[in-house]
């Protein structure tokens, strides 16, 4: 794998060899469903990445794709909040793409995409973004991402804290099927 921040090589290791993925993101696309057009537009935001290392984190985050592309891939479940559907990154195309591409992704059958709606009040996810991962042993761990650097979790309570986090937000998302139109029918407004 190719440039990336040196703190998050250890994450994407471990993600080649997961079994499964649970993302939770209140913000942005996952990295590992993002378009290449997305992720440059959300790392060309306010200058703070020189366009130098853009370019090397933009291959990067592409090439840990290739793990949803294998033989036997993991299987991946992320629940986003609708905002990351309607917030702008980039332009009206650049969104377009990305909604297309994220609902084409959770048409595979080791990618669930489920769409935590709008109008439902606050809940646990709000509290920041996080991954949880199960290696093929049965290890889980866990991943959390802040404005400096992310963090990976091992220690079993902690990781079993964020598993009851998992269940609460999966329990306001709406189920695949009607997260699937919705992310399709949101498309349809960048056009």
């Amino acid at each position: 794998m190719r440039g990336g921040a040196a703190w998050f090589r250890p994450w994407a290791e471990l993600e080649q060899d997961a079994v499964s993925l649970r993302s939770y993101q209140p913000l942005l696309v996952p990295g590992l469903l993002q378009t290449e057009e997305y992720a440059r537009a959300i790392l060309n935001t306010g200058g703070l990445v020189p366009p130098s290392e853009v370019d090397q984190i933009v291959a990067s985050r592409i090439d840990r794709q290739a793990v949803l592309r294998r033989d036997a891939p993991p299987q991946l479940v992320a629940v986003l909040d609708e905002v990351v559907l309607r917030r702008p990154v980039g332009d009206g195309s650049v969104m377009a793409g990305q909604l297309r591409h994220l609902a084409s992704a959770a048409e595979c059958e080791h990618v669930q995409v489920r769409v935590i709606p709008a109008e439902n009040p606050w809940h646990t996810g709000l509290a920041g973004p996080f991954v949880l991962g199960r290696l093929p042993d049965g290890t889980e761990l866990a991943y959390l991402d802040n404005q400096l650097r992310g963090q990976i979790v091992t220690d079993p309570l902690d990781v079993a804290n964020l598993g009851r986090r998992w269940e609460s937000v999966t329990g306001e998302a709406l189920p695949r099927r009607q997260s699937i139109e919705l992310i399709r029918e949101v498309a349809t407004t960048w056009t």
